[in-house]
């Protein structure tokens, strides 16, 4: 798995069914400076994304790729370009700019801003780069030829061969890709300080550099061994100052294990559209159903917590304290076949489509996604989303409605033909969850009648290394994507043998179709790649799409310019901007 970049497609089941710790009321503020006997006021903001602990300064490994980790170290560091509260790419011109200078082949040019520096007051320059290069690297390897580099992504060696072209100590670089790349704005050309990599490892930042560049495998292993482990941290404890120095808005700045950690205003920070609008902003760790209490106690005044019925009731029911922030996301509902060997469904198209047609998806969405978003409706596609221009034309083309309401009759017939009447499946997804469980009851309700024998088999190890889904103990397993943006995403979830293609579906048609995506930039190949891959998933019954998520937050009706996002990037998006109102 680690061999393969992983999409920034994040399974959101994976996080959201396992928040059990509850919160920990904490004064909110505080006072600093003491000069001449008086004191400053700081305006802290507290918010939560879940109980879950810090991990780590590095939040590039794959076992600190979380989105609670990463809300976290995404404010301490920044890369060439975000996405705004729409969801559209933009470019961060506080750290610099890019260009492609050329098509065939495809080369682009960045230039970093004379001022972008390190907090440490190191300037950021090309060494920062190659060191996100090779960390990237897969063909950066041992002696037993594994890769060197512990990181979730690793096809920078294929994409870049020659990896970013520049003076170590410059400010401006080009990188030659192989093939065209789609996805090229979202790649990370910055991520950790280079500097404080060299000297953790004993040798100066020029000498990186040209280990990096000559694939150098002995220089580079005390290097390796650091970027893997040295920034993890134990609950409470946070490295020295001097060895997390950030590119960011704001810095690392205490740390109460149990209960939260604080971030400071980053005041080195040399940009002007993310410069910091608060002087700390306070993460505390705090489970989805106590968020809004914690919100009413005035605990934490910005949350994000799962969008259910009873949320958005108890948020509305605080009245003029906080305001309720509603808006689409890019995070998707669907249930997946298992096509494992053993399973029932593995090699028999027509009980998957026995299956389809009991699964309730007009009810399961009317009884637990209208009440939220009214306009919701059930989600027919992938790719696309509802709320986007190119849904309805791929829809046309690729969905012919069979599945829009629950055939129960006709699914029972399928079962009688095949003598699979008390086929038992198991739905697998990470509980405890309240809606998932009461969409496998509608379902089980359905399914049953039609002849099959459902069991609701979620539990709270569902995504842990060695779990239910690792282990292929399911028929159907329930959970949701959190997209990206990445055009190319969804090769990893279902062209053959890909990491995050979990049920094992193989089919060669999909594989070359998006081949065609990966190796394009012209949008309408995509488009049309996309469409037969769309319509092939449902001929094949890849799986059931069920709704794109509605988007639920609150904050505090005295924090300004909080705003929803429908990226993975939650609400904290935009932190830099939160303020209190005069």
């Amino acid at each position: 798995m680690r061999l393969k970049r992983i999409s920034k497609a994040v399974a959101a089941g994976a996080a959201l069914g396992l928040m059990l710790s509850a919160c920990a009321p904490a004064d909110e503020g505080g006072e600093a400076g003491q000069g001449g006997g008086e004191t400053a006021q700081v305006e802290s903001i507290a918010t939560t994304v879940g109980p879950n602990e810090f991990i780590s300064y590095n939040g590039f490994t794959p076992e600190t790729y979380s989105t609670y980790n990463s809300a976290i170290v995404d404010r301490l560091k920044v890369g060439f370009s975000y996405f705004d509260g729409e969801g559209v790419l933009q470019p961060n011109t506080d750290l610099g700019s890019y260009e492609m200078v050329s098509e065939d082949p495809m080369v682009i040019e960045y230039t970093i801003n004379d001022n972008a520096a390190w907090s440490d007051g190191t300037p950021i320059t090309v060494a920062d780069v190659v060191m996100a290069w090779g960390v990237q690297n897969a063909e950066m390897t041992n002696a037993d030829g594994d890769p060197l580099f512990n990181s979730v992504s690793q096809d920078m060696g294929t994409d870049v061969p020659e990896g970013p072209q520049g003076e170590p100590d410059g400010k401006t670089f080009t990188v030659e890709f192989a093939a065209p790349n789609p996805d090229w704005q979202l790649l990370t050309w910055l991520l950790d300080p280079a500097h404080v990599v060299a000297e953790q490892a004993g040798i100066s930042t020029e000498d990186l550099v040209t280990a990096i560049r000559e694939g150098d495998a002995e220089a580079l292993a005390p290097v390796a061994e650091f970027w893997n482990t040295g920034w993890n941290t134990n609950p409470g404890e946070l490295p020295e100052e001097s060895m997390v120095p950030v590119s960011g808005p704001y810095k690392l700045k205490s740390w109460e294990p149990g209960q939260s950690v604080t971030l400071e205003a980053n005041e080195e920070y040399y940009g002007e559209a993310m410069a910091p609008q608060n002087d700390e902003l306070v993460f505390r760790f705090v489970a989805p159903d106590a968020m809004v209490q914690a919100l009413e106690n005035g605990d934490v005044n910005v949350i994000e917590p799962q969008a259910t019925v009873d949320t958005l009731d108890q948020l509305e029911g605080i009245g003029d304290a906080v305001n309720v922030h509603q808006y689409d996301t890019l995070i998707w509902e669907h249930l997946d076949f298992n096509f494992g060997e053993g399973s029932v469904f593995a090699d028999n198209l027509e009980l998957r489509e026995a299956f389809a047609m009991c699964v309730p998806r007009q009810q399961i969405v009317e009884n637990l996604i209208q009440p939220l978003n009214p306009e919701a409706q059930v989600m027919n596609l992938r790719e696309y989303f509802p709320f986007q221009d190119e849904y309805s034309e791929v829809e046309e083309y690729a969905y012919d409605g069979r599945y829009d309401e629950a055939d129960v009759e006709g699914a029972k017939e399928i079962l009688e033909a095949n003598d699979a009447v008390g086929t038992e499946v198991r739905i697998g997804y990470s509980a405890p969850n309240p809606r998932r469980t009461d969409e496998v009851a509608m379902i089980k309700s359905s399914c049953d009648e039609a002849g099959f024998v459902i069991e609701d088999a979620g539990n709270a190890d569902f995504f842990e290394p060695g779990g239910t889904q690792e282990r292929g103990d399911y028929e159907v397993a329930l959970f949701a994507w959190a997209g990206s943006g990445q055009i190319v995403s969804g090769e990893n979830i279902y062209a053959t043998d890909n990491p995050q293609n979990y049920g094992q579906y193989s089919n060669e048609e999909v594989d070359a179709l998006w081949e065609e995506v990966r190796t394009s930039v012209d949008p309408e190949v995509h488009m049309e790649a996309k469409k037969d891959i769309e319509k092939i998933l449902w001929d094949d019954l890849f799986g059931i799409p069920l709704f794109a998520h509605p988007g639920v937050g609150a904050s505090s009706a005295s924090i300004e310019n909080v705003q929803g996002t429908p990226t993975q990037n939650g609400i904290v998006w935009n932190a830099y901007e939160w303020n209190r109102a005069e």
